[in-house]
């Protein structure tokens, strides 16, 4: 049983009643017992917590930044009216807002709570128990109960750099239409035939199809599709590292659902796969606007692992999902040691078979310290930088010169420089 702040009230009511009117032992007991039946008449009238029913809807998505409002359904199926309070437990990283609500349900009503949620981190994060306090008619006593009632609202990545994808797309089609007119030769695909104008290639006359008609024909070439896309995601502490306001897998998770977005547009098969040491998200390779979403869910939940990432199992992993000659995109990081040590000895491996494109998220800051030169302390930090910088660059020629191209970019110039690269390889077709 729980009594309010009325009851205690009403408790220093009697007291004082008892001082100035009957000052005895007989007065004291009476005023409590009349006390103790107040409480126990209300409690016994309080709705039982069974007249009490509550259903929400289990999964709630938005992006991460956005707010959300978590409807629970409270009906009073008894024959009591429902007075009482009731709290929404949700963990703080949700950042629940008015989790309080008060509650006076006339029998065989329902009414509809709200509690907003702004989720701080990507994922799922599970309410936790429903606390219901009921009182009586008095508003003296009642009691407190809790249930489950599961729910969870899962907070997807942003996405900011979706304002990107329509340019991106746009340029795609553009390259669509006037590829017919430059492209030709090997690696691009036959579209459609039409008729010869001034200008045009003789090569690309077809001389059958002109015969079986009344003018020349020319044949008309597009981008190749249908390719097959395979990104890679490290997800070791490599990942972990700060860089600007996240982390380098938020810069990455960026810009892979940007590439997987303008790919699909592209007719590309997309597919995912996010490893340390085992799967931690995967995505199938498949076709459709169905791809951004099935990314968005999938990568949701992912967060850096601390351990070393077994570049060795990645490449295994990647091999097994891509049978055929494909593009692999990963995402990892430049650092020296990483890169000696667990990059260079698998990669020719994976470049045997595929188009290898690394990816990673320099470090603004880094830059910021190797032009500042203002005092000893700053141009001590900037000589660290410039090794540091050094370092970075040796490597990506080392890459290169493997046959790996590479995109290093800041976080916020990262989709953008990637979705680039793929456009530049679509145009040329070297997928």
């Amino acid at each position: 049983m729980v009594v309010t702040g009325r009851l205690f009230a009403v408790a220093v009511a009697a007291a004082f009643f008892v001082v100035m009117v009957a000052p005895s032992w007989f007065g004291v007991l009476s005023a409590t017992a009349l006390l103790c039946a107040l409480a126990v008449t209300d409690r016994a009238l309080t709705p039982g917590s069974a007249d009490v029913v509550l259903e929400r809807t289990e999964l709630t998505v938005l992006r991460l930044g956005a707010a959300t409002g978590i409807e629970l359904t409270v009906a009073n199926t008894g024959s009591r009216t429902v007075r009482g309070r009731l709290w929404d437990d949700w963990p703080d990283s949700a950042g629940a807002a008015g989790r309080d609500h008060r509650l006076h349900l006339a029998p065989g009503r329902r009414v509809r709570v709200r509690t907003t949620l702004t989720p701080t981190r990507r994922g799922d994060r599970a309410a936790g128990p429903v606390t219901v306090r009921l009182f009586g008619p008095l508003g003296l006593a009642g009691h407190q109960f809790q249930r489950r009632v599961p729910a969870r609202v899962r907070a997807l990545p942003p996405f900011r750099s979706e304002r990107l994808l329509g340019g991106k797309v746009k340029r795609l089609h553009h390259l669509e239409g006037r590829s017919p007119a430059h492209l030709r030769g090997q690696g691009t695909e036959f579209d459609s035939f039409r008729e010869y104008v001034p200008g045009d290639d003789v090569r690309t006359i077809d001389w059958r199809a002109t015969a079986r008609a009344t003018d020349v024909l020319v044949r008309t070439w597009r981008p190749e599709r249908n390719r097959q896309l395979l990104m890679l995601l490290d997800t070791g502490r490599i990942s972990a590292a700060r860089v600007g306001p996240g982390t380098r897998l938020d810069g990455a998770i960026e810009a892979a659902l940007l590439l997987g977005s303008l790919a699909a547009a592209g007719g590309d098969m997309v597919g995912l796969l996010a490893y340390d040491r085992e799967v931690r998200a995967e995505v199938r390779a498949g076709l459709g606007r169905g791809v951004q979403p099935k990314l968005m869910h999938a990568l949701a939940g992912v967060t850096p692992a601390l351990v070393d990432t077994d570049a060795e199992g990645l490449v295994r992993a990647a091999i097994r999902r891509a049978r055929r000659r494909s593009l692999i995109v990963w995402f990892t990081g430049l650092d020296s040691a990483a890169v000696t040590e667990n990059l260079l000895p698998v990669l020719p491996v994976l470049a045997e078979r595929h188009r290898v494109l690394i990816v990673s998220v320099t470090d603004p800051e880094i830059a910021a310290a190797a032009a500042d030169r203002s005092d000893l302390r700053a141009l001590y930090r900037a000589a660290a930088a410039e090794s540091r910088l050094a370092e970075q660059a040796v490597l990506q020629e080392t890459l290169r010169r493997m046959g790996i191209a590479v995109i290093a970019a800041a976080a916020p110039d990262l989709p953008g420089a990637l979705a680039d690269e793929y456009l530049e390889l679509k145009q040329s077709a070297s997928l």
